[in-house]
């Protein structure tokens, strides 16, 4: 099919981080084809978002109060539809610039990686002839296609509302107002689903017929899983397809090797699983289409002619070219998302200066997995963040926890009727005073409450400072590990170039390979898993140490087979780090 959604114009995208980062990013690389993805789990920062980009623009505003009674849907689809209508403008400017050096539409062909579309490209600048190299031009100018304004939402985060004491309709639910606000927009793009199965949500979809295709094949909004293994995308991928839903791609990604909340499952690394993608994709793609097509029949829906098809994209952790290339050549990978690096190109997320030099100086120490996420799956932070010093600060005072001045991540019911968060000062004042046993272990069950922090206002602050919306906000930095091998600010371009293999950023020289980092990720959390469970504490007591030490084995045998198609360098140095990660994980005792 020719859809664009299908077949994107770039190899690569740019993920969700976390709600303020990328919360704008479409504004800034869509018109040059890049697709990037926005969080839809903050409505107010959505609203003032509108707000700010509407001044910016001389666009007329009309707020949208939380009094509103679907105003978390309507404050959404509003926002979509600005920056839609804003982006369409600036693509058709960018069409409408001079092919000369530094212009718009130069820069469109110049960043776009190697294709049939790019060689017509440098075909037209050694073309003399005027009338066949305007010829050229107007095709190249038909032929330009915006970035996808894509959308995340975390299908566990559904909360439901209250309003006026009253519980209201699921429909109102924090998950299902989201998908309706996307659904009710005017964007044409891709919805990003992370974390797992929702069931209501997922038969929700099927309300909305911009997630069914037209007579052609076309689907106004795509369905993309975010998947952390084959299993899950072939469970989730026939629950939708039943209901006559088509998943138009699997995103998978490192359980640990990535930015904010890490899913780092049972020892499942990358490699095997892309592999076992490879080796079941034709097969994934016949079983779905069988159920799919015998859904739509049921529902009296027409099947397009084409031949249904999904993309398989990977992101998680990649840093080099040769990295980038590597998932391609043998994985067969459709795209790639880098998330992380883009930290360090402050031309397209949001970051003000004080965090963007901390990235840049952050060392492995630095950058921690930790338990602060009120949502009980561990965590990527920056410790140097002024989130993490304002949360350390708040104890040594005396008053740990946060206010939690807009209770997206409430859940918690120990010590009140009303849902309230783990991180806030209610619950863990509550809870630091419920405390018993042991006086020798108090240090570190108190350090286990009030290791929470407020993640859901905190990370709004990356957009909010920088936009002057909140210029005291305590800013919280999910970065990957990834980062902090990265250590100078960036252009979009380099950035580009980069990825693509046509210059090089520099990187620590210490780098380990991607997957060679995601294995000692793994033995890094076992340890400490295996130190929590001799300690007594309750999240880590059924940690099954034979399934992860299994899963790891599988992993290092394939990668002692994918060393031999390395040059003779890379190829010594990746298998002489494997072993080292081999003998670790020998060493680890249950």
């Amino acid at each position: 099919m020719s859809h664009p959604l299908i077949n994107p114009v770039h190899k690569f995208y740019i993920p969700v981080m976390g709600t303020g980062f990328t919360i704008d990013t479409p504004m800034k690389v869509a018109r040059y084809g890049i697709s990037s993805v926005i969080s839809l789990v903050d409505d107010k920062l959505i609203e003032q978002m509108r707000k700010r980009l509407s001044g910016t623009a001389g666009r007329e505003y009309t707020e949208i109060p939380e009094s509103d009674e679907d105003s978390r849907a309507s404050r959404i689809t509003s926002y979509l539809n600005m920056m839609d209508e804003m982006i369409e403008g600036q693509v058709e400017k960018l069409r409408g610039s001079l092919f000369v050096a530094g212009s718009e539409i130069t820069r469109y062909f110049e960043m776009l990686p190697d294709s049939p579309l790019k060689a017509m490209y440098h075909k037209m600048k050694t073309v003399r002839d005027p009338a066949e190299r305007a010829r050229l031009q107007k095709h190249l100018r038909d032929r330009i296609t915006s970035g996808g304004i894509d959308v995340n939402i975390m299908t566990k985060l559904d909360r439901d509302r209250m309003s006026k004491g009253e519980l209201l309709p699921p429909v109102f639910s924090d998950a299902m107002s989201a998908l309706r606000g996307y659904a009710n927009s005017r964007v044409k793009s891709s919805l990003v689903l992370s974390a797992g199965m929702n069931r209501r949500l997922f038969n929700y979809l099927a309300e909305f017929k911009d997630f069914f295709p037209d007579d052609t094949g076309e689907i106004r909004k795509c369905i993309v899983l975010k998947v952390g293994d084959f299993r899950s995308a072939l469970i989730q991928g026939k629950l939708l397809a039943r209901k006559g839903l088509w998943v138009s791609e699997y995103r998978v990604e490192s359980g640990l090797n990535c930015g904010g909340h890490a899913f780092g499952g049972k020892g499942t690394l990358l490699g095997p699983v892309l592999e076992e993608f490879a080796q079941k994709r034709e097969a994934l793609g016949n079983q779905l289409g069988e159920i799919w097509s015998a859904s739509m029949q049921e529902m009296g829906r027409a099947i397009p002619e084409a031949k249904m098809d999904f993309r398989v994209t990977v992101q998680g952790g990649i840093g080099t070219s040769e990295e980038n290339r590597m998932l391609e050549d043998k994985y067969h990978v459709d795209g790639t998302g880098w998330g992380s690096p883009f930290l360090l190109v402050p031309e397209v997320v949001n970051i003000d200066e004080s965090h963007l030099q901390k990235i840049q100086v952050a060392n492995e120490e630095d950058v921690l997995l930790s338990d602060s996420s009120p949502l009980g799956v561990p965590f990527w932070c920056l410790k140097t963040s002024l989130s993490e010093e304002t949360r350390l600060e708040r104890i040594a005072e005396g008053h740990p926890g946060s206010e939690c001045p807009k209770g997206f991540l409430v859940s918690n019911t120990e010590f009140t009727d009303v849902p309230i968060c783990t991180a806030s000062r209610a619950y863990q004042r509550r809870k630091l005073i419920s405390l018993g046993g042991n006086p020798d272990d108090l240090p570190i069950l108190a350090e286990d409450v009030t290791i929470k922090a407020c993640i859901c206002h905190d990370l709004a602050g990356s957009a909010t400072v920088v936009n002057e919306i909140d210029p005291a906000a305590k800013s919280a930095i999910c970065c990957g590990p990834n980062t902090v091998y990265f250590s100078r600010v960036a252009k979009l371009r380099e950035m580009v170039d980069h990825i693509y293999g046509r210059a090089s950023l520099p990187i620590n020289s210490e780098r380990p390979h991607m997957f060679l980092k995601e294995i000692s990720l793994h033995l890094d959390r076992m340890k400490r898993d295996l130190e929590r469970r001799g300690a007594g504490f309750p999240d880590v007591k059924n940690l099954s140490l034979d399934e992860i030490q299994t899963n790891l084995m599988t992993g290092i045998r394939q990668y002692r087979d994918l060393a031999s198609q390395m040059a003779a360098g890379s190829k010594k140095a990746f298998l002489a780090r494997l072993e080292n990660l081999r003998g670790d994980l020998d060493e680890i005792k249950d």
